[in-house]
């Protein structure tokens, strides 16, 4: 894929402590809401991509980048930082500095794993957790040490309000029973897990449980009410909402709900859904959050829930979440599909706006829906700049991109991974705005971007 085979992108969001402002987006997709396939302008943005001599990032004129951590490379606690670098969220530490909690997605066949001593291991057959780091305000790697262990396939997760880490399994492996990499497991797996960002040991590992038992990939908590909002990483998985029985305090139990929009119930949202209508939802109860088998999502379905393909990252903006289903839309004509494979499509980005109460569903819409490869291919997390504009993580065939939109909808590509077709995963800025980092899913490498973000 060239470069300026793309000109789109999409959507609008941000952590819990930024805004983005959605007008011209919003505009632009009211004028357009009758047709399945939008796009936005190419805009300039930072400029056309430097190719990078080094061979790792291509970036434009003006921006630097530096490597702060690398796999295989020997972490201050004494282990080797595992790979697999996935999603992440950076912290305000002391002096200046900037603490970064990374998953890593590792698997029960892969040969990297996160080493902890066995009283630390939720599960000791597992190789997946986190790791966490410390940026001072120069860039440098002051220190970096594991933080949870003994978990599975660490994909994504999300930031509370006070200040730690939600890091989502993507497994649902039962003990005794081999899972889809062969290997066998001695706990239940499938749950979040809470990650301090000042421990200077790894955290004893304790499964959420009341937070469901699914294949989990991100969570996001709107800061007004402590609702936390997650995704299902599977093809016919669901939106869920789970609400806390102490706000603030995820591990002493809650309510599991699942969305269900009132007009289309058991409504298979991946393709021929309606583009920017809004609809009305309410919340069906999870009555079994743990069960024994891979069932959350499938009584969620048979009380009327929304199935959506393969939910990954989501954010909070403007009272708003926004969330992508990856492989979500009608399957393209152009697409070959290998013998066995479901044919899919290029990504949607989904809107939901909470109710001013939690017995008021709020509302859904299809936010976005290009049904292009080219314009966009399997977008996964999100994050949003300082000058509020989302730049936003591919995870499709070929190159890999992150892509800026402005408010107004234009679209520019930000950054190119110049190394290899490995996803980029895992893009958060740090508190004070002025670096920008960002993964490189494998062989791992975490990359500090840094340069004028105003100056578009």
């Amino acid at each position: 894929m060239s470069i300026s085979r793309r000109h789109f992108l999409a959507l609008a969001g941000a952590g819990t402590s930024s805004s983005f402002v959605l007008a011209g987006l919003e505009s632009l997709y009211r004028q357009s809401a009758a047709i399945s396939v939008v796009k936005s302008p190419q805009v300039r943005g930072y400029g056309s991509l430097v190719k990078d001599p080094r061979g790792i990032l291509d970036l434009p004129a003006g921006f630097s980048y530096k490597i702060v951590s690398q796999s295989g490379k020997q972490m201050s606690d004494g282990t080797s930082a595992p790979s697999n670098f996935d999603g992440m969220a950076a912290f305000a530490g002391k002096n200046g500095s900037t603490i970064l909690v990374r998953n890593h997605e590792l698997r029960l066949n892969d040969k990297s794993r996160v080493i902890a001593a066995l009283d630390f291991m939720y599960d000791s057959n597992c190789k997946g957790g986190t790791t966490t780091l410390t940026i001072d305000r120069n860039r440098q790697l002051t220190k970096e040490y594991v933080s949870l262990a003994g978990t599975s396939v660490n994909c994504s997760g999300g930031t509370t309000p006070w200040g730690t880490w939600i890091s989502c399994e993507e497994n649902i492996a039962m003990p005794g029973i081999p899972d889809a990499s062969k290997g066998i497991v001695t706990k239940p797996h499938g749950y979040n897990f809470e990650v301090p960002i000042n421990s200077q040991t790894p955290v004893l590992p304790v499964p959420l449980v009341a937070m469901g038992r699914f294949r989990h990939e991100a969570i996001e908590i709107d800061p007004r009410t402590g609702i936390v909002y997650q995704t299902e990483d599977d093809p016919t998985g669901l939106f869920y909402r789970f609400i806390p029985k102490q706000p603030g305090k995820l591990a002493a139990g809650g309510i599991l709900e699942a969305l269900k929009i009132v007009s289309k119930p058991q409504v298979n949202t991946k393709q021929n859904f309606p583009i920017r209508q809004k609809f009305a939802v309410e919340w069906v109860r999870i009555e079994e959050p743990n069960p024994s088998e891979n069932t959350v999502r499938r009584e969620g379905f048979t009380k009327g829930a929304a199935q959506f393909m393969r939910g990954e990252g989501i954010c909070y903006t403007n009272g708003s979440f926004y969330f992508t289903c990856t492989q979500g839309g009608n399957v393209l004509a152009n697409l070959s599909v290998s013998p066995g494979q479901e044919a899919r499509g290029n990504g949607q980005i989904w809107k939901y706006t909470p109710g001013k109460t939690a017995k008021n569903g709020g509302s859904i819409e299809l936010f976005l829906e290009p049904n292009d490869n080219n314009i966009i291919d399997m977008p996964d997390n999100i994050t949003v700049a300082p000058n509020g504009h989302l730049i936003t993580c591919e995870d499709g065939r070929g190159e890999q991109r992150l892509v800026g939109i402005t408010p107004q909808g234009g679209v520019y590509t930000f950054a190119r991974n110049a190394r290899d077709n490995s996803e980029f995963a895992g893009a958060c800025f740090a508190p004070d705005g002025r670096t920008m980092f960002v993964n490189i899913y494998d062989p791992g490498l975490t990359l500090a971007v840094w340069g004028n973000w105003a100056k578009v």
